[in-house]
């Protein structure tokens, strides 16, 4: 019975997750094809996809501060309601002709800023609605939701529905982000952690801060994280232009060649858990990283568009297959009452390094030429950064519970 029970409300989480994520594939797709309407520029582009991950650098922190300290179901509603809010004003904008980049931007930020506590709630729920066997598989299905909606069915709706007129994609986001924060009041309980104390946001962020400092394991594994996270942006921030441009697609095929992406990020969520039990965590991180750098690498090398999708699907795929791995690395690592923390500090890093990324993505194909040859760059970066996965893991069993144990405890003494 008890099992039931959770699994009921892993499936709120799920069906919320699902709206969101489909809510949020079709403003990426949605907001760049707008951008390109009114520019080519690489560095404007680069700059609208760092405006979306800015907030991760300055408000990771904060926001998992924040989902340690309050009900994270109710944090989440409370933030995919502002983004509804949000995307409902762009929809007007657009359709009366009163964009502006500017404009952009500041939408971007804002849905960006809402995004980091509604992310973060959902990625601390798992260990409180499944037990700690069925990780992985929560954390598969987490990850497939967010590939089916944000590249498998967001991103061929995005593109579609902006080729007929500019303002129904943002339209339907705002609809989406509604809905998911209304599905999750089918969620019974309450999720607020339990703590002794509530102390000062800045000591709770300290504590989270060097709890993390002292696990070798998991600055390790953040390091690699937070690399590929950079290194995999410089090519992802021109993907769109990597389409128009270098492949020649329409805005409707664009999110045609983002489905055949999601496919692959779908099949990496699936068969994760199995690779998992086959070959254990340590060889599926590594072999997900050197699968990204092949994927992005080979792009950069061909210009055939179903080509071209394919192995952006590879890269997809592998870089779900990685997701998994660490999420499962956090939740089995990281006590509870901290995981909002510790997500806070990993998010800056990870997340926060993606404008980075972005904007020297933009520098890069303003100086090669054409964002294909930033594919190619970002490739042969990334297999350096394998080889850093494959050095900095070697003495680290990630499926030996007893190394896993022993090493998380060091820190909370």
């Amino acid at each position: 019975m008890a099992r039931r029970k959770t699994d009921g409300r892993l499936r709120w989480l799920l069906a919320s997750s699902a709206t969101a994520n489909l809510a949020d594939g079709i403003a990426k797709v949605a907001f760049p094809l707008l951008a390109t309407t009114l520019t080519r520029d690489p560095v404007q582009i680069a700059a609208l996809s760092a405006m979306q991950f800015v907030p991760w650098l300055l408000f990771a922190v904060l926001a998992g501060t924040l989902v340690d300290r309050v009900d994270r179901k109710k944090a989440m509603i409370i933030a995919n309601a502002a983004r509804a809010l949000v995307v409902a004003g762009v929809t007007a904008l657009v359709a009366f002709d009163a964009v502006d980049m500017w404009t952009i931007y500041l939408a971007a930020l804002l849905v960006g800023t809402a995004e980091t506590v509604a992310d973060s709630a959902a990625n601390v729920l798992p260990p409180a609605l499944v037990g700690a066997d069925r990780l992985e598989g929560a954390n598969s299905k987490l990850q497939a939701s967010e590939i089916v909606g944000q590249t498998f069915l967001g991103g061929p709706v995005g593109s579609a529905t902006f080729a007929l007129f500019a303002a129904f994609p943002f339209l339907l986001t705002s609809a989406g982000f509604a809905i998911a924060a209304v599905v999750l009041f089918g969620m019974a309980g309450r999720y607020r952690p339990r703590t002794e104390n509530q102390v000062h946001v800045r000591a709770d962020f300290v504590d989270g801060f060097r709890w993390l400092r002292r696990h070798s394991l998991l600055l390790r594994l953040l390091a690699i994280a937070g690399l590929l996270s950079l290194v995999s942006e410089l090519a992802q921030a021109q993907l769109v232009l990597y389409a128009l441009e270098d492949l020649h697609l329409s805005d409707a095929t664009f999110g045609a060649f983002a489905f055949v992406g999601g496919i692959g990020g779908l099949v990496g969520a699936g068969v994760t858990p199995r690779l998992v039990r086959g070959s254990g965590r340590r060889t599926v991180l590594v072999g997900g990283v050197l699968c990204c750098a092949l994927g992005f690498g080979g792009m950069g090398l061909v210009r055939h568009p179903w080509l071209s999708a394919v192995l952006f699907g590879v890269f997809a795929a592998a870089v779900v297959a990685v997701n998994v791995v660490l999420a499962t690395a956090r939740h089995t690592l990281v006590p509870s009452e901290l995981l909002g923390r510790v997500l806070g500090v990993w998010r800056t890093v990870v997340w926060g390094s993606i404008p980075v990324g972005a904007l020297l993505g933009g520098l890069v194909t303003k100086l090669l030429g054409s964002a294909g040859d930033t594919f190619t760059a970002s490739g042969v970066l990334l297999l350096l950064v394998t080889g850093y996965a494959l050095f900095a893991l070697r003495r680290h069993a990630l499926d030996d519970k007893s190394a896993s144990t022993g090493d998380a405890a060091r820190p909370q003494q």
